[in-house]
């Protein structure tokens, strides 16, 4: 396949919060109808990332562990005149990040942006007797490890040395307010202590490559993304200040991608007006 578009790889493109997802059904015990919600918020950040980089001329690849996940994402894309595809990718699995890639690089080329916003559920449905490390299954920290970890790093082996190589790129991470420092996990928290290491990826990737023209920069994204599932719960709609526009937090990673080399910003948070920044 000829491709003439930049390449911009979401992974995780979609969100745990859309109307069919796995937290949304967690809080609320089933889907959600998203049908009279605005486009730009069905899939929370990802989602919303993906259509900024479309809307903007890039050809946009979404990963997601299964295919059918991001299929109404990808539709929605096209409907608005942008490109989009979809490649299956397990952070988990080495084998799936470079099949992935491989896949990519000879039917896109080489991508000019990768944008990691993987997140996980483990921890959210511990009940409240069981907020302390002791009660943690190791299984669950294993696969927190895994996505915020162990996957950032397997994902940059990957993608590093072509951006090297071409001299430019960028490699931008959707992280949360729990990877400011160690945090106790409350009872309906995912656990975010492994959190703390993409923040730390982060920082060792802009002292090996920016260098070598490679852009990478932490994004912590503080507070509540408006989802169709986030926009149902109690609080967000007794508190709708409280809730961000994943559109604008879209705006903030495109102006991170389109910086001046010469003054680029390799850590940004982002806050609702209405709350104080965690630290």
């Amino acid at each position: 396949m000829s491709n003439q578009k930049p390449v911009a790889v979401v992974i995780g493109a979609t969100s745990k919060w859309q109307s069919d997802g796995r937290n949304t059904r967690l809080a609320h015990g089933t889907e959600i109808d998203d049908s009279d919600l605005p486009v730009e918020i069905r899939w929370g950040v990802g989602g919303a990332i993906a259509q900024k980089f479309a809307r903007q001329g890039y050809h946009v690849v979404l990963t997601t562990r299964t295919a059918s996940n991001a299929a109404a994402l990808q539709q929605a894309i096209v409907e608005n005149g942008g490109a989009a595809s979809i490649e299956e990718l397990d952070l988990v699995s080495e084998s799936s990040i470079h099949q992935a890639f491989e896949s990519i690089r000879q039917q896109l080329g080489e991508p000019e942006v990768v944008v990691l916003n993987a997140g996980y559920l483990e921890g959210r449905d511990l009940p409240p007797e069981q907020e302390l490390l002791e009660h943690i299954p190791t299984d669950m920290f294993e696969t927190a490890q895994h996505i915020a970890s162990r996957g950032p790093f397997l994902l940059a082996k990957e993608v590093m040395p072509g951006m090297r190589e071409r001299g430019s790129g960028s490699f931008l991470i959707t992280n949360n307010a729990s990877s400011l420092r160690g945090r106790k996990r409350l009872t309906g928290q995912s656990l975010y202590y492994p959190r703390v290491m993409m923040r730390t990826l982060a920082q060792v990737l802009t002292e090996e490559y920016s260098e070598y023209g490679v852009h990478v920069a932490n994004v912590v994204v503080d507070g509540l993304i408006d989802s169709p599932g986030t926009r149902a719960l109690p609080l967000a709609q007794k508190k709708p200040e409280l809730i961000m526009n994943p559109m604008a937090i879209a705006d903030a990673f495109w102006y991170l991608h389109t910086q001046d080399k010469s003054c680029w910003t390799h850590e940004i948070q982002l806050t609702p007006y209405s709350t104080k920044p965690s630290f």
